[in-house]
């Protein structure tokens, strides 16, 4: 099981994201987060083994939460805005989901996890 945590600031995407990882039983959806600050607190009760995170969100952004975290943790970006693919390859994600997010997309970051745990 990959334990797994949603943050991004949008309810109606935590919700979309978490129907489709429930589709996948390797994936154990452990909590969701609407900001970095409940983020944080929830990567700290819960040691995911993998985030979903957006990069705007309104306070810290993404980055900046990840440049907080004491271990580093597998990550796959959210956002709506393309322009910033290009900054998050310096944290090496997974992957990165462009809003809104298409199914098809989904199942390829998911193998893209997959392959990194050794599930595929």
């Amino acid at each position: 099981m990959i334990r797994t945590i949603i943050v991004d600031d949008e309810w109606l995407i935590r919700s979309e994201l978490a129907g489709m990882l429930k589709k996948h039983p390797e994936i154990e959806l452990v909590g969701q987060a609407a900001d970095a600050e409940a983020a944080r607190h929830l990567i700290h009760q819960s040691k995911p083994d993998l985030i979903f995170l957006d990069i705007q969100m309104p306070g810290e952004t993404g980055f900046q939460l990840l440049d907080t975290l004491e271990s580093s943790i597998p990550v796959v970006f959210i956002s709506a805005y393309d322009h910033l693919v290009p900054l998050s390859k310096r944290y090496q994600p997974v992957g990165f989901l462009l809003k809104p997010i298409s199914p098809q997309k989904m199942e390829s970051v998911l193998h893209q996890v997959f392959c990194r745990y050794n599930q595929v």
